[in-house]
């Protein structure tokens, strides 16, 4: 038999009421809670980052080529360059892109009625695909390509549509600027689709239509486009793609490739403080589990005061009788682990299947709190948790050998 495993084992699951018997509960509670809220916190930023990254990420593609131009704004109408299909092929050869499509911008105001509003006009090909866009149209259809000359179809936002009374298939007035010439012209357009991001960069500056309307107002030619989007298999490989494309000879000198984290750097700054606030949570729940449980086994010792005196007057060791203590705390630790396990993943499935923490879309992009459950970090947690209580757990034990047995069976 297992003697410290054994009394242990009698101490944790003693069901006479005690003073002890509160602060057990009270411990086990106090892990739970911690387990639990590092749970959530993980799956709530993980979902976060992802989801508003994505969002970023399906409007523009993870890279931009585009001519370089290091005196203009990120955000702005782009100079030519003219279509390459030997460089696309050549980077398409890269296993890590899976699509490279046109576009270009030019800068608009729309009309209706007396109410206008500036935009940036963002010019897509047919071969366009809209499938990663198909998350935010919420009503008709994105623009269709079957006129010879241009479309005549655009897609408005839902703030935009809201601030100028437009409805769908409505013809609205577009009215574009030529910077250079200090003119503009207009054109009738159709509004075949509103769609929302829920990013209010993007749904307070952009419409999407036609890229051979913008060709034919700055008089370019057919294969003259502003640049390309990249997209990639993979996310978290859009920084070693982007230093692979501007460290090797695959675009031309007066080309550049640039992130979509750096054309929009505050957006993904933002996302990147949620690390922090993480980090600030994972520490407080650390610390409140560590002190209640060292609290919990101070209290536990005091009061087996006559059982250590008893255990060592009978032979046993202080090695022994510290087992028997770490025992019954790593039982309190597993059960406060094990419940704040159960409460965490269950508060993240029934978040994925009802949805029913809700956010202020304009100021979080996001409509419903998003959880993503990485379960390899759930078990580091659970099982870090357990490591490191155990590990702060050893000192207190020491009192033991401070205990003197005669003093220690006359303790009242």
């Amino acid at each position: 038999m297992n003697v410290p495993v054994f009394i242990a084992t009698r101490i944790a699951f003693n069901s006479q009421q005690s003073f002890s018997r509160f602060i057990i509960r009270l411990a086990i509670t106090a892990t739970a809670v911690s387990v639990a809220a590092m749970i959530l916190t993980l799956a709530f930023v993980n979902g976060f980052q992802e989801t508003v990254s994505q969002k970023v990420f399906s409007f523009w593609g993870h890279l931009r080529l585009q001519q370089y131009e290091p005196s203009k704004a990120l955000v702005a109408e782009e100079s030519p360059l003219t279509k390459n299909d030997s460089i696309i092929n050549g980077l398409k050869k890269l296993r890590d892109i899976e699509t490279i499509q046109p576009f270009a911008t030019k800068s608009a105001v729309l009309q209706q009625q007396t109410n206008i509003e500036g935009i940036l006009f963002k010019g897509v090909e047919k071969t366009y695909n809209f499938a990663n866009l198909k998350n935010f149209l919420r009503q008709g259809r994105w623009p269709s390509f079957s006129d010879t000359l241009y479309s005549h179809d655009i897609a408005v936002s839902a703030a935009i549509a809201d601030q100028l009374q437009i409805k769908l298939n409505d013809s609205i007035k577009i009215h574009f600027i030529d910077a250079a010439g200090g003119k503009s012209s207009f054109r009738r357009l159709k509004v075949s689709g509103i769609f929302k991001t829920g990013i209010e960069e993007y749904d307070n500056l952009f419409a999407i239509g036609d890229l051979r309307l913008i060709q034919r107002l700055n008089n370019w030619q057919p294969e003259e486009i502003g640049g390309y989007e990249v997209f990639l298999h993979n996310y978290k490989m859009m920084d070693s793609v982007n230093g692979t494309i501007l460290n090797s000879d695959l675009i031309p000198p007066n080309w550049t490739s640039k992130t979509v984290r750096e054309v929009y750097p505050n957006i993904f700054d933002w996302l990147g403080i949620q690390d922090v606030n993480r980090n600030v949570i994972f520490i407080v729940m650390a610390v409140v589990a560590i002190i209640n449980l060292v609290t919990c086994l101070l209290i536990l010792v005091l009061e087996r005061t006559r059982m250590v005196g008893i255990l060592k007057a009978i032979g046993s060791s202080d090695a022994i009788i510290q087992k028997i203590f770490l025992f019954n705390a790593t039982y309190i630790t597993l059960i406060g682990a094990g419940a704040g396990f159960i409460f965490g993943v269950g508060l993240c499935l029934l978040q994925q299947k009802t949805g029913f923490i809700t956010l202020n879309e304009s100021a979080y992009y996001v409509s419903v709190a998003p959880v993503k459950l990485i379960w390899w970090q759930v078990a580091a947690v659970c099982g870090g948790t357990v490591v490191v209580c155990f590990l702060s757990l050893i000192l207190p034990t020491l009192i033991v050998k401070s205990v003197q047995p005669v003093k220690a069976i006359q303790f009242r």
